[in-house]
């Protein structure tokens, strides 16, 4: 299941400032083969053993990753806090809908991919499944917006 949360939170437990959270912390664990899989996939970079990154462009820092790659890597090595996506495109977040047990902040819907058989909880509240109830629950949450002038 994915959990996602649509209103911001001020909390020990949410990552909202990703490229600065995954410069202090997560950028100094090691990266398991499939996290460095996931690196070269989207930002098209192979990870070096002394943590510099190699691109098309030369060589650059781990800190040179792009927002959405830094994003994914804070969800995955992160599990028990929530995650702001709000600066990723659709491309990280395929990869990141395609996991299971993750928990995010979204402020808006993004076009994504999303199977059929995804169970999405909508603010502890509500579960929806595949794209279908994802984009359902978005109509009903602007509606709502809209009612409450927000």
């Amino acid at each position: 299941m994915i959990y996602i949360y649509t209103e911001k939170q001020e909390s020990e437990n949410w990552i909202l400032q990703n490229d600065w959270y995954f410069n202090l912390y997560t950028g100094n664990e090691e990266f398991t083969e499939e996290e460095k899989a996931i690196i070269e996939k989207i930002d098209h970079a192979k990870i070096t053993q002394n943590k510099y990154i190699e691109t098309k462009y030369g060589l650059g820092t781990i800190r040179n990753l792009s927002s959405g790659c830094k994003t994914f890597l804070n969800v995955v090595k992160n599990p028990d806090k929530v995650v702001s996506v709000d600066e990723c495109g659709p491309n990280v977040l395929d990869e990141l809908f395609s996991l299971d047990n993750i928990h995010v902040y979204m402020s808006r819907p993004e076009r994504i991919h999303i199977a059929e058989n995804m169970e999405i909880c909508f603010n502890d509240a509500e579960v929806v499944k595949g794209r279908q109830g994802f984009e359902k629950w978005w109509t009903k949450e602007y509606e709502r917006r809209e009612s409450d002038d927000l």
